[in-house]
């Protein structure tokens, strides 16, 4: 069983910056992409951002576009979610996910991954 380890959640003021990491606990895991979704309170969970390691090609949802980074070491199984001017209704439990198809598809939808980590809290508030 793989498991999904996020770190790097936390408290920050808006405009401020955090940088989530996530490693599967497994090196022979393979997959063909990562991505991040984020569950605000009360809400759904919903996409963020995806990487597929061919190509490394990114997506994002519009709202985070040109303030979220996704990258990722396909070798060590690891992707990360830099994120820039924070704000507060980027508040939610952030949670990575991986793709082992290696069909793009519906690359938005939670349906499309097999593996979740457990989630990290970010807050953004003043």
């Amino acid at each position: 069983q793989v498991q999904l380890v996020e770190s790097g959640g936390g408290f920050v003021q808006p405009g401020g910056s955090l940088r989530l990491s996530c490693a599967a606990s497994r090196r022979t895991f393979s997959s063909y992409g990562m991505g991040w979704f984020r569950q605000p309170p009360g809400k759904e969970r919903e996409f963020v951002a995806a990487i597929r390691w061919s190509g490394s090609r990114t997506y994002y949802t519009d709202s985070v576009k040109g303030r979220f980074t996704i990258s990722g070491d396909n070798a060590k199984n690891t992707v990360y979610l830099q994120m820039d001017s924070l704000k507060p209704e980027d508040t939610a439990v952030y949670y990575c996910a991986a793709d082992t198809s290696p069909y793009l598809g519906n690359y938005y939808h939670t349906a499309k991954y097999d593996y979740w980590g457990q989630g990290t809290q970010v807050t953004v508030s003043s």
